[in-house]
């Protein structure tokens, strides 16, 4: 008996740090990216050409799993306008899905398509072409406003809810204040050189290309822009898991055709230039080949798994500890340097973000406001009981399916002294 009880703690248990265990997982391989791309951009790998690579790596990779474990039912877009189209998704498809899935639609499809453009192709390259004109910490600093973006974003669309006069509420838009803020620090201010003993004496790639404020602000923008880009990726993500709940596939698809259509953005940006198609066994695969397998495959699956039991918020909030992992391993491999005015900048970014994930945290007790709104009656009934007197005592309630009304134990003991008195 000791052991069942024993074991299903742990399970429960396991089943609640799961969740964090998979994003601190992801950050650090978001990390690790950070470093080999910086690393394969600064020897002149063009980013256009690094991201079709990466997404063909994901492809390839996530494709077998997904034609073995998930199940598919049979396919019909009947509704689609275009033929070639229609034949493409029905040959693909005849291929992918064998058993049990979510049969493939006209909206799932258009949703597929705007997703492999949101994150694979538009926040990419404009994150890509960032880290050549800043560093490789500094990019990783600026991706933390993505939780402030993306919370901005569901409130617009009324995804999520603001009172003003909620203490959780007042520190979502501070939050969203102070991490603006941070990034404009980060931005505009550099301040005086922080000296590591490891750092010194070394050759870094930032004194190399010149960065100057300039340079900054051009980059800022463009990671900015596609942080804008990635948080659309997210909700979108997650509404799109919700009428086809398959992971695997869905991130299939979405490395298919952000691989077509990077490679479409690739040919016209670097048009003449075949040289740039050129690989070898070097950095410039390693960072291909790590980035594809860890940041395309294993990231859209993941985030995919944790979105549909904690939503987008959970998975953006741990951002920050993908700067700190890049601070650190920049430091070191890259031997950047740091500046006071980014360390300031990096702590309100930081602060900012808890304070928009701590209010909330606060809001719901399920990912999507909707979840909290479909509750019974009865169940409602209980937990104003549960949540009253601290002399709580159990109620019995019955409900009467002719009337719709919810009638206590208590109740029901009153109308029969009723009767006997009368």
């Amino acid at each position: 008996m000791r052991d069942e009880v024993s074991n299903e703690h742990t399970s429960n248990l396991l089943k609640r740090v799961k969740p964090f265990i998979a994003v601190i997982f992801l950050q650090f391989g978001l990390a690790g990216m950070d470093i080999l791309s910086k690393v394969a951009l600064n020897e002149g790998m063009s980013n256009y050409v690094f991201v079709v690579y990466r997404h063909a790596v994901a492809f390839i990779v996530i494709a077998p799993f997904a034609i073995i474990l998930d199940k598919s039912l049979s396919l019909s877009l009947s509704h689609c306008v275009c033929v070639c189209v229609h034949v493409f998704i029905i040959v693909l498809n005849l291929f992918f899905n064998r058993k049990t899935r979510p049969k493939m639609t006209i909206s799932i499809f258009a949703k597929i398509i705007l997703l492999s453009l949101l994150e694979p192709v538009i926040d990419q390259n404009l994150y890509f072409i960032g880290m050549k004109y800043t560093t490789a910490t500094f990019a990783a600093a600026m991706c933390n406003i993505l939780p402030t973006i993306t919370f901005v974003m569901a409130w617009i669309f009324r995804l999520e809810k603001v009172k003003i006069n909620s203490i959780h509420s007042q520190a979502k838009v501070v939050g969203t204040v102070i991490t603006v803020a941070g990034a404009m620090l980060m931005t505009l201010v550099k301040g005086p050189v922080l000296e590591l003993f490891w750092t010194n004496g070394r050759n870094n790639h930032e004194t190399n290309s010149a960065i100057n404020l300039q340079h900054s602000i051009k980059g800022s923008l463009m990671i900015t822009i596609g942080c804008f880009s990635w948080a659309c990726f997210m909700i979108l993500q997650a509404i799109t898991l919700r009428t086809y709940p398959t992971e695997l596939s869905l991130t299939a698809w979405i490395c298919l055709f952000g691989t077509a259509e990077g490679a479409i953005v690739a040919l016209v940006m670097e048009r003449g230039k075949t040289t740039v198609w050129s690989i070898n066994w070097d950095s410039k695969f390693l960072a291909a080949l790590y980035s594809g397998i860890f940041c395309s495959g294993l990231a859209y699956y993941i985030q995919g798994m944790i979105m549909k039991d904690r939503g987008p918020v959970f998975v953006t909030a741990f951002n920050p500890l993908s700067m700190v992992i890049v601070a650190v391993m920049s430091s070191f491999i890259l031997a950047e340097k740091m500046y006071l005015g980014r360390v300031l900048g990096a702590i309100a970014i930081v602060a900012g973000l808890y304070l928009v994930v701590w209010g909330k945290s606060k809001d719901y007790k399920s990912p999507f406001p909707s979840e909290n709104k479909e509750t019974t009656p009865a169940k409602q009934t209980m937990d104003a009981a549960n949540n009253g007197d601290e002399n709580n005592y159990h109620e019995i309630i019955i409900v009467n399916s002719s009337s719709k009304r919810i009638v206590t134990s208590n109740e029901q003991t009153d109308d029969q002294r009723n009767q006997m008195t009368n």
